[in-house]
């Protein structure tokens, strides 16, 4: 699907977590397009290290880094290499998430952790690393990428709804701090609904894809965030498909 939205990212430098496939790499595509350097950050190696190779291919510039969102001293190593090497992030889109979908009370300790750090502290460590760099260059956008979850529950969702809603509110505030802040800082959070990926796909291989949306509508969604010109910023925006159940 070709992008509708136009915005010109030469001279940008972009990570994307969980960058390797479904959103993440309609993301990471969708800023190679639009000019932008991608570092696209994911515990998928193979499927990573594709992916950038197919960018180059198509002209952009790209690289891989592993990374598992959940270790902060792994997170802090990234910007550490990035600074070392002369290229600040402008564009960090915090896109990695994982679920486990069980009813409560057949929820183990270990699965509600991995949930709720892959899905809310990852973003947190990261947001923490590149916020104090951006204020520091006086400019940067940060996209959380969220969910209908953060709005609205169902059942077998309590991790997964649980941490949407907690980075939600963190977004909120990382918003307002980045009006205090450095008004050159955007910050997006981007409620998304329902998508034809494999973290619905792998999980629910009988889901009706009609209900679902395309990854690229979401990414679309994002180029559209990183548009907004100087003195406006889309602080919030909701992309759902037109039969999502759980919205509104």
């Amino acid at each position: 699907m070709e992008s509708r939205v136009q915005v010109d990212l030469h001279g940008k430098r972009a990570l994307v977590t969980g960058g390797a496939r479904g959103l993440g790499a309609s993301i990471a595509r969708r800023l190679s397009a639009a000019g932008a350097s991608v570092v696209v950050a994911d515990v998928r190696k193979d499927l990573a290290q594709e992916l950038c190779a197919d960018l180059m291919v198509a002209g952009g510039e790209a690289r891989f880094v592993e990374l598992d969102v959940c270790d902060p001293a792994a997170v802090a190593r990234v910007f550490r290499d990035l600074d070392e090497d002369g290229q600040p992030l402008d564009i960090l889109v915090n896109n990695a998430a994982v679920d486990v979908s069980k009813p409560i009370e057949h929820l183990t300790a270990q699965e509600v952790t991995r949930v709720v750090t892959t899905n809310l502290l990852g973003p947190v460590y990261l947001c923490l690393e590149v916020y104090r760099r951006m204020v520091a260059r006086g400019g940067g956008h940060i996209v959380n990428i969220l969910s209908t979850a953060s709005n609205r529950t169902w059942t077998e969702a309590g991790p997964y709804s649980a941490s949407k809603s907690g980075l939600r509110a963190f977004t909120h505030t990382l918003f307002k701090e980045a009006q205090r802040d450095c008004t050159g800082i955007g910050v997006t959070g981007v409620i998304a609904g329902g998508m034809e990926t494999p973290f619905i796909m792998e999980r629910f291989p009988e889901a009706d894809v009609s209900m679902l949306q395309s990854p690229d509508v979401v990414a679309d969604t994002v180029l559209y965030a990183l548009s907004a010109p100087t003195g406006s910023v889309v602080s919030e925006v909701v992309v759902v498909p037109r039969k999502e159940p759980s919205w509104p």
